[in-house]
Formats: structure tokens, sequence, C-alpha cells
């Protein structure tokens, strides 16, 4: 009998973490699809909303931080649709790996560094994954 209840407990203490994961999952989706919204209606204004202070604080202005997109993230400037596979939790920050389509349907797959604030979830950076070699 306490083996069941020990067991119950933990089932349902596992299934709270499951919805609440779920639920900043949806959270942090859909700030980070805003944001490719913003980009593809090249609305620079509301896609720099959606960056941290930090990163607003590093590219000072709306211009900045679009140019910098647009020079070094032109799959994230050029979007064709996102995907949303792992999200992980370290500490204060959420990882959410995206597969990202370019405006040529080339997939790139990019882990977008999440932090949440007092005004909601706020992109704290992104990183190009490497993609496995492939041999011929």
């Amino acid at each position: 009998m306490r083996n069941a209840i020990t067991a119950l407990l933990l089932s349902a203490a596992l299934s709270g973490t499951a919805a609440a994961q779920e639920s900043e999952g949806a959270a942090i989706a859909a700030v980070i699809d805003d944001q490719l919204a913003d980009f593809t209606a090249r609305d620079l204004d509301g896609a720099y909303e959606h960056a941290s202070r930090t990163i607003r604080r590093i590219f000072g202005s709306a211009g900045n931080f679009g140019a910098m997109v647009e020079q070094g993230y032109p799959m994230v400037w050029d979007n064709a649709g996102a995907r949303y596979l792992a999200l992980r939790e370290e500490g204060d920050v959420w990882w959410q790996r995206v597969l990202l389509r370019d405006a040529r349907g080339v997939p790139h797959l990019l882990d977008y560094r999440m932090i949440e604030t007092p005004q909601g979830w706020r992109i704290d950076g992104v990183s190009l994954v490497a993609g496995p070699d492939v041999g011929v």
C-alpha cells in the first residue's frame, strides 16, 4: 500500500512537471512565433520588443538589431516556418530548439535562449546548432 501511494505521488508530481513544461513551451513558442512574424513583416520595433534587456543594451536600437539579424541570421530574417523541438530548462534559462526553414526551404537548427521577466518571456540569444556531418 505504501509503495502504491509513493508511486501515485511520484506520478502526480511528474505529470505536474510535464504540464508546467508544456505551458511554458506554449508561451515560449508564442514569443518566438511573434518575433519571426515581425521579421517577415519587417517590423523591427516589434521584433526588438521580444529581445531581453541584455540584447537591447548590446544593440541599442531596433535598426541595429534588425541589421544584425539580416546579416547574421538570414534564415530568421527570411523564414518560411518553424517547428518546435526539445525544450529544456537550465536554472533560470530555458532553451527552445527550433527547426527553422529559410526562404528557400533549407532547414536550420537553432537554440533560442529564453528568460522569463516581469514583462513575460524574452529572447536572450539565438545559437545555430551544427548539423551532423554527412559522408559520401
